[in-house]
């Protein structure tokens, strides 16, 4: 028995459902990017606070406070230079799932409306390929934007530690 369009017209319809929702991804990345600025603006802020420590009252308290503060700020310096570094690359990510999401949308679209013209045709191989490369987009923005995420949480709890040996220390 031979398989048609119409067999696998529910699998292209939640493919083209899912294709259409893939600008939703980002909302994956999005929460786990502002958590990272906003981090390293909170340090910017209390490192600057510790910079200002009135609480040192002999020369060598102050220059050994200074040289605690010197350190830190070198340390968050070098965490924001890794950071920025990838800003460019998180924003070309995040650009891509758009891409992703537009072809895919537009494969899965374009396989619904030949899926409903050809509805008791066989299916042959290349619509077969067609149907699992329009769910390829939707496993590549969800990939890009999962290691999006995952990245801006690892800067962002460095940053944290960072802060946490600020309160500590200084």
């Amino acid at each position: 028995m031979a398989i048609t369009w119409g067999d696998f017209q529910a699998v292209v319809q939640l493919s083209a459902g899912l294709n259409v929702a893939i600008l939703s991804f980002v909302d994956i990345s999005l929460p786990a990017i502002k958590e990272r600025r906003r981090v390293f603006a909170k340090a910017r802020q209390e490192l600057d606070i510790h910079r200002k420590n009135p609480h040192k009252r002999s020369d060598a308290e102050r220059q050994a406070h200074t040289e605690a503060v010197g350190l830190v700020d070198r340390q968050l310096f070098d965490l924001w230079r890794e950071t920025s570094a990838f800003e460019s690359i998180e924003d070309s990510l995040m650009k891509s799932t758009g891409v992703f999401g537009f072809f895919g949308a537009v494969i899965s679209i374009g396989l619904l409306w030949y899926s409903a013209l050809h509805y008791n045709d066989e299916i042959h191989l290349l619509g077969e390929v067609s149907i699992v490369v329009s769910f390829c987009s939707l496993i590549g923005a969800f990939l890009i934007n999962f290691f999006t995420a995952s990245k801006a949480s690892s800067y962002a709890k460095r940053c944290n530690d960072l802060r946490d040996h600020m309160r500590i220390h200084l």
